[in-house]
Formats: C-alpha cells, structure tokens, sequence
C-alpha cells in the first residue's frame, strides 16, 4: 500500500508594482535561477509572522534600493498558482510614493516600462492577471437606458465629453439582432474620439461583426455557453459573475475581468439580494481575475472596492447622463 503524498506548501510571495509617471518598475530574473531570462515585477517570500506590507517594504528595499513608505501601498490582486512543483500565492500591491533611484542590488537588470508594453509571454504564466490589473481602468464605464440608437449615442457623446473613460461597455437590453450592431457600428467612432475603447454586449458573434470593438463583455447566459475563449488574445473579454462558481466558469475560458454584483441594493433590479462589501471582498480572495464591484455603486465607493483586492467598480450612475 502506498502512502498518500503530503500536500504541497503554499508559498505566500509579496509582488510590488511600483509606479511613477505611468510607468511600472520591471526586474529580469537571472539566468541561473528558475524561471531565469523571464520578467518579473519586484517582491519576495513573506516570512512567518511578518506583515504582507513590512515584506514588501523589505524586500523593495534590499532588491532595488528604493524607500517606500508603507502606508502608501495598496491591495491590487491575489493570484493562487500551481506551477506543478510548487503553489505559490502572490500578494500584489500598488506604490506610487517609492524614494530614489532603483537600483539590481541582486544582479538583477531593472527598468521602467509603460504597462502597455508587457506581454504576457515575457512574465511567468501567474503575472497575466497583474498585467491586465494594470492596463485595465479603475472605472468601468456601461451605458445606460436608450429608447434607441439616437439616444444611446447621444447619451454616450454626452457621458464621454463630462467624464472621460479608457473603456465603455455598450449595454442596451432594448436594442437587439441587427439594430444592436447597428448602434455597435456607430458607437466606436465616438468612443474613438473621446479615447475610450468600445466593449460590445451580448454573444461572440456580435464582437467578431463589429470592426474597431476592444472586447466583448460575456453576459451569464452567454458565458455559460461558452468552453473557451471567444475573442483573440488582444481584445478584451469580460463577464458578468454572481458568485464563485461563475468567476471559475469565467477564468476557464479564459476572461481577462469580471463583474462582480450586486454589492448595493440597486433601481434596476429592486428586488435582488445584495451581497455586501464583505462577501464581495471574500469571493475577491479567491478570484485570480481582476474584479469589478457592479451594483448601486458611485465613485464614492471606488476606495472601498479597492481595499477589498477588487479593481475597481463598474456601472452606469458615475458617468452616464440622467436625461
């Protein structure tokens, strides 16, 4: 009889993303430790008992050399990882109050690179979730009520000139079939113009028949259907998520973010049980995904959705024009 393996040991590793002027602070790991030529952002093991914050406070000093002082750091992601021989948990938190000039104190190569630049393939297989954190807005801008396409581009020509937004996710549930595409079509030159990207709505094929669309946004009914990636790697995808087994589905066919609602008793939808900004920061824990608090939510409760790992918050209320 053979004895069963011992489990293997989560690693708990501190990642710090540190920022000035737009750019991300990147180290290439040496060739002679595992996973060597590949990038990676600094950080290091958290010791037992120490603080996720000190270790990084630490670990960015003795890397790099730079002060940072640690009431400046900001929850950005928690990714679980298995590479097979071993599981590690990255703690990813934010700075942008380093001191100094950085520094390979470990004869490492370390430079400043716009998140724009980062490719996946460049980072081990666990950083792709960081990488899109980065590039993605706090805010996620969605449209909001339209009688008809006049409207909605009205609306959205309106939302984009009082708030500027990186992306718009063009929601109309009374807009369908060709009259949605129609609206799809119309709608990426205005985002164009203000330097949003467009996210269309709905199924797969609606994406592929919008030229100029940054990504597509899954609702639940349409990513269930789904048993892997719908869109090319450059384009955005997106799904709507009420609870965890959704947020597994969704990382299984390979979203780059997800919604996650309601947090807040919402006008919309009056009689759905709102989850709360504990059960939303719990089911953040888990999800090795951006995440978006959605759900009766302003810009008034970006900080909260932010100290709870989430990315930020994704609705119409914060941008969208009332009449």
């Amino acid at each position: 009889m053979t004895s069963a393996k011992p489990p293997v040991k989560e690693v708990h590793v501190a990642v710090a993303v540190i920022i000035r002027n737009g750019q991300v602070l990147i180290a290439r790991r040496p060739d002679h430790v595992h996973q060597g030529g590949l990038l990676e952002f600094p950080g290091g093991k958290v010791e037992p008992g120490e603080r996720v914050q000190a270790a990084l406070v630490r670990e960015i000093a003795e890397e790099t050399g730079l002060r940072v002082p640690e009431t400046s750091l900001e929850p950005v992601i928690g990714i679980r990882h298995d590479y097979g021989d071993k599981r590690v948990f990255l703690d990813v938190w934010a700075t942008r109050a380093a001191e100094g000039e950085p520094e390979g104190r470990e004869g490492q190569l370390v430079g400043w690179r716009s998140p724009d630049r980062l490719r996946d393939q460049d980072f081990p297989a666990a950083n792709r979730p960081v990488i899109r954190a980065l590039r993605l807005p706090r805010q996620l801008a969605i449209t909001g009520a339209a009688a008809g396409s006049d409207q909605a581009i009205e609306g959205l020509r309106t939302g984009l000139a009082d708030a500027s937004q990186a992306l718009v996710v063009l929601r109309a549930p009374a807009i369908t079939g060709p009259d949605y595409r129609q609206l799809a079509a119309a709608a990426v030159p205005v985002c164009e113009a203000a330097g949003a990207g467009l996210i269309v709505h709905g199924a797969p094929e609606v994406f592929h028949g919008t030229p100029g669309a940054r990504g597509l946004h899954l609702p639940w009914r349409e990513a269930a259907k789904q048993v892997k990636r719908p869109v090319p790697a450059d384009a955005w995808l997106g799904v709507s998520c009420h609870d965890a087994m959704e947020i597994d589905h969704a990382v299984a066919i390979g979203a780059d973010y997800v919604t996650l609602g309601p947090v807040k008793p919402t006008r919309s939808h009056p009689g759905e049980l709102a989850m709360g900004w504990e059960a939303f920061g719990t089911l953040v824990s888990g999800a090795p995904v951006p995440v978006y608090g959605l759900g009766g939510l302003g810009l008034a409760d970006l900080s909260e959705a932010r100290q709870q790992g989430g990315q930020g918050i994704a609705g119409i209320g914060f941008w969208w024009p009332e009449n």
